[in-house]
């Protein structure tokens, strides 16, 4: 077992039950060691009188307990409707719906998976790829076979075919503010960019991206246009990069019909899930580290839990790892198997950005 991490005489089920604490260091000694939870979670199998922001309640069907749901979610507690094959996480105004495998030990391992840090739709996506007796076949027994794993439901349909692929090993990724950037880096050999131009009026950003296209035309380079999906294709640009929340927004059917590649951010287990639904061309994880370059919806993935997510999808779709990465720490990255990093002050920040450029490209060789 674990030596760091124990959950013995931590107060982890409602009411206190010592065979699903005993179930749940079982599987948590398998687990590894993780950095310390920033929540000591408890999951409630009947409703305590005083819910907190600590609370996961489960509950069988959420219908017959409308009002009280209501209460428990306004006292920052989160809620748990399982059944048959389906189990629903409704927590800070969210809904996370998956449908998959409920093992006899799901709950046990749900509370292995919260100790471990993740956040709880993260942690219900792997309590959902557990299976029982996982813990007795290894000593390393996390979830990495992807076909156990849990399917997000409610999403928007896919296109019918899935994205244009994109080469498995995208090397070095810099992700650029200007037109200008994009000319100056393909320039230097890199040989897939991405523009992120944030703010532009409609004329100029057309004027970006039709310039960042010819210049990945002329270098022979992949440029990836954030965002702007609509002017992306009416430039013919080789991708576009999205994010999670732009799914329910961008027109994924005209993107894919058009040949257009894209690629997702994801900041997790549900996200990834949901990004692999679209069968993008490939998948952003991050952020690894920690980064000034845009505000993050989570907090820094880390190189442990990005070794775990490139061994569940290598070879399944092309994999970014994204997020505060320098050429101090790239070889790093690196080592946990993923063939592709994006950066940005890397680049846009070096005193010689050519030097820079060509030191970031050595790492790959």
């Amino acid at each position: 077992m674990t030596e760091t991490l124990k959950l013995a005489g931590r107060d982890l089920f409602w009411p206190p039950a010592d065979e699903l604490t005993e179930a749940a260091e079982r599987i948590r000694a398998r687990l590894g060691d993780w950095p310390p939870t920033h929540v000591d979670w408890r999951i409630c199998l009947t409703a305590h009188d005083d819910a907190n922001g600590g609370d996961l309640i489960v509950v069988a069907d959420l219908q017959q307990r409308g009002e009280q749901i209501a209460r428990w979610l306004t006292q920052g507690a989160g809620v748990i409707e399982a059944a048959a094959g389906r189990a629903v996480l409704h927590l800070g105004g969210a809904r996370y719906q998956l449908e998959g495998h409920l093992a006899e030990d799901w709950i046990p391992a749900l509370a292995a998976f919260l100790d471990c840090g993740f956040d709880p739709h993260d942690a219900l996506v792997l309590a959902l790829a557990w299976r029982d007796g996982d813990e007795t076949k290894s000593d390393d027994a996390w979830p990495c076979d992807l076909s156990r794993f849990p399917r997000v439901a409610g999403l928007p349909d896919a296109p019918a075919q899935p994205f244009a692929a994109c080469p498995d090993a995208l090397g070095l990724y810099p992700v650029l503010p200007t037109a200008d950037w994009v000319e100056r880096v393909v320039g230097f050999g890199v040989k897939t960019v991405q523009l992120r131009r944030k703010t532009a009026e409609p004329d100029e950003l057309k004027k970006e991206i039709a310039r960042s296209v010819a210049a990945g035309r002329k270098h022979d380079a992949q440029v990836f246009i954030n965002d702007h999906w609509q002017a992306a294709i009416d430039a013919g640009a080789y991708g576009v990069h999205l994010g999670q929340e732009d799914v329910h927004t961008a027109d994924l059917h005209a993107l894919a019909a058009a040949g257009v590649r894209l690629g997702l951010s994801t900041h997790g287990y549900y996200e990834m899930l949901t990004a692999l639904h679209f069968r993008p061309s490939y998948i952003a994880l991050g952020a690894v580290f920690p980064t000034t370059t845009k505000v993050m919806p989570t907090a820094p993935q880390g190189l442990a839990r990005l070794a775990r997510y490139v061994k569940l999808l290598d070879g399944v779709v092309p994999l970014v790892a994204i997020g505060g990465i320098s050429g101090d720490v790239l070889p790093q990255v690196l080592t946990t198997g993923v063939k592709s990093a994006a950066v940005v002050r890397a680049v846009t920040e070096a005193a010689d950005p050519a030097a820079a450029v060509a030191s970031l490209q050595q790492a790959f060789a």
